[in-house]
């Protein structure tokens, strides 16, 4: 029963040659790294940025410069938690590209191989073979797209979530002294 859910699978790698497992193996980790970030922002972040505001509206000064750049480092700590795998990320978006580039070079390259071999000019096993060479590309562009709106999505909640732990320790502290 298994083995028939996998047999597309395995149709595809076969299609699309070994490039297309790296290139798999490249989607399955930058979405475990997408699924650890929500889990992180989730369980961590948020139970730590309260605890960082209620560690702020303990603090007697909020005014000074000092406090204010314990308030800065205090935001930064917590904030580069979030930052954290976005250059890894990035790597993982470039690289399926490339791994896409290469696959399709190496599929042609057994393409005009297999056809200097047979000696016969059949169009038709040129473009099956232009066709399968040209999967991996199409693969590694897709996976590149998707987690670069990853990306971009993560950049924009970080953004955000550092402009409201500034705003929500600024507010913090003028209700104290209010």
């Amino acid at each position: 029963m298994l083995m028939h859910w996998l047999e597309p699978l395995a149709g595809l790698i076969e299609s699309g040659g070994p490039v297309l497992v790296v290139i798999a193996g490249v989607a399955m980790l930058l979405f475990s790294v997408a699924l650890e970030r929500w889990w992180f922002f989730r369980f961590h972040y948020c139970p730590a940025r309260r605890s960082l505001v209620a560690r702020w509206l303990a603090c007697d000064e909020h005014s000074s410069w000092g406090a204010l750049t314990l308030r800065g480092v205090w935001t930064n700590e917590l904030i580069a938690g979030l930052r954290g795998p976005l250059p890894w990320l990035r790597l993982l978006v470039v690289i399926c590209p490339l791994l896409g580039l290469l696959g399709t070079v190496t599929g042609m390259i057994s393409v005009f191989d297999s056809l200097s071999v047979s000696e016969v000019n059949q169009a038709r096993a040129m473009a099956d073979g232009v066709a399968r060479a040209t999967l991996p590309t199409l693969s590694g562009m897709a996976v590149s797209v998707v987690g670069l709106l990853f990306i971009t999505r993560l950049e924009h909640i970080i953004r955000r979530e550092q402009q409201r732990l500034h705003d929500r320790l600024a507010r913090a502290a003028e209700d104290t002294h209010a």
